[in-house]
């Protein structure tokens, strides 16, 4: 039962996510109210401030914030982290169940989670929320980085918060550069020099 419930939860989330982001684009950031935004998703505003807490936290929330110890521990490989992600973003360019359906933007069969990249640099609230949550999941990573004494507690929590900020500084080169290449190879070339950290097996 509450493995039902918990994933009606995450769909619930995620059509809110998609209703709210096409009502950003269609009218800015700013000029939705969260009441527009689950009336879009036919929830309640209370749903919403439950789910995300505030506007902002609708588009940065992500499957990562969800995920227990152990489901983190299972997506991300201590010994190769680097390549968990490039995994992990390479699934999200490639994977048709996270799109979104027909639209008539510019942004149609983007991901849903490559569609609010735009608004994590344009809207400085936006990169606000979006740079607290990296510090957050940074905090979460550091403890698995230094599993089996790998690292020191600080080294962790250091090389945990490059991979995370440096992720996010691939995906502003992305939107900066026109979009018009693979987010994965962004994120792989600008990853590369921690690559002396932990080698590609």
């Amino acid at each position: 039962m509450a493995g039902l419930r918990e994933k009606w939860r995450r769909s619930a989330m995620q059509t809110i996510q998609e209703r709210a982001l096409d009502l950003f684009e269609e009218r800015g950031f700013h000029a939705v109210t969260i009441e527009a935004v689950a009336a879009s998703a036919e929830v309640s505003p209370s749903s919403v401030y439950r789910y995300f807490g505030t506007k902002e936290g609708i588009l940065v929330s992500d499957e990562f914030d969800e995920m227990s110890a152990d489901e983190v521990a299972e997506t991300l490989d201590a010994a190769d982290p680097i390549a968990s992600l490039l995994r992990l973003v390479q699934r999200y360019e490639a994977d048709p169940s996270d799109l979104s359906g027909p639209r008539e933007s510019e942004n149609a069969r983007l991901p849903l989670a490559w569609r609010r990249v735009p608004f994590f640099f344009a809207v400085p609230s936006v990169r606000a929320a979006l740079l607290a949550a990296a510090d957050a999941a940074s905090e979460r990573l550091a403890p698995l980085l230094a599993k089996n004494d790998a690292f020191s507690p600080v080294q962790a929590r250091v090389l945990a918060s490059a991979l995370t900020f440096a992720y996010i500084a691939a995906l502003e080169q992305w939107y900066d550069g026109g979009r018009n290449r693979p987010i994965a190879d962004y994120v792989e070339e600008g990853l590369r020099p921690l690559r002396a950290v932990w080698p590609q097996r």
